[in-house]
């Protein structure tokens, strides 16, 4: 297994904002964490890249990883694209993608990452000059996913990548999270979205008021009648 929570809580000062998660990702696997606004989505992501106070367990590649300061667990491959894109505005296309490779000397390495991220997003090679504050939201958070990748990561953490995005942009998005699944990358999804959450995942999760309270493959979660109701608009 790659990635394993177990009786996983996160709390802000005083206050228990996730309780008792066990979650799994096995190699190469697309997970989904669905739920609704302040369930505590965002807390198992900032969690698991150490940048919020939790208790439990968190192991990746058979190492506990839970002790580790947040650059440290970035070292071992788990790279984050937070919520809302947070891009360096008014860095250019190119540095911002850069940024996302610091820790690599490798000129070479880094310039066949950018090759990649750029065959992915070509978008992004037109505008590789411009500031990152002149692209539209879809296309800050192209730019943001291809930052994470610049980084090699072996499991990719994106926070609501489809937030304030249009349907059209939405689709888009959606195709290019599967063709970086389908390269063998892991990737834990954190969807508002659940339909496109459940059609990219193998399995999901479905997190209510900080408890897990349901999981299981993405095509029982879409048959169950609760999540229809809920998440789906059945």
């Amino acid at each position: 297994m790659l990635l394993e929570l177990k009786n996983l809580s996160v709390f802000y000062q005083r206050i228990e904002a996730v309780r008792g998660i066990d979650l799994r990702v096995a190699e190469g696997e697309l997970v989904a964490i669905i739920g609704a606004n302040g369930a505590g989505k965002t807390s198992i992501l900032n969690a698991i890249s150490g940048i919020v106070h939790r208790q439990g367990e968190i192991w990746f590649k058979g190492e506990r990883i839970d002790k580790l300061l947040p650059e440290q667990i970035a070292a071992r491959g788990i790279i984050q694209v937070p919520e809302g894109r947070r891009v360096f505005p008014l860095l250019t296309v190119r540095d911002n993608l850069r940024m996302g490779a610091y820790r690599e000397k490798d000129g070479r390495k880094v310039a066949a990452s950018l090759e990649r991220v750029f065959n992915l997003f070509p978008v992004l090679k037109e505008r590789v000059w411009q500031r990152a504050e002149s692209l539209s939201g879809g296309e800050q958070q192209m730019l943001a996913t291809g930052r994470a990748l610049m980084a090699s990561p072996t499991l990719l953490l994106m926070d609501e990548p489809s937030l304030g995005l249009s349907p059209l942009f939405c689709q888009k998005l959606e195709a290019q999270i599967a063709e970086i699944n389908q390269a063998c990358m892991a990737i834990v999804l954190v969807e508002q979205n659940a339909r496109m959450g459940l059609r990219l995942c193998s399995r999901g999760y479905v997190l209510e008021t900080g408890n897990m309270i349901l999981e299981g493959n993405s095509d029982d979660l879409r048959k169950n009648e609760g999540i229809k109701k809920a998440y789906l608009g059945v």
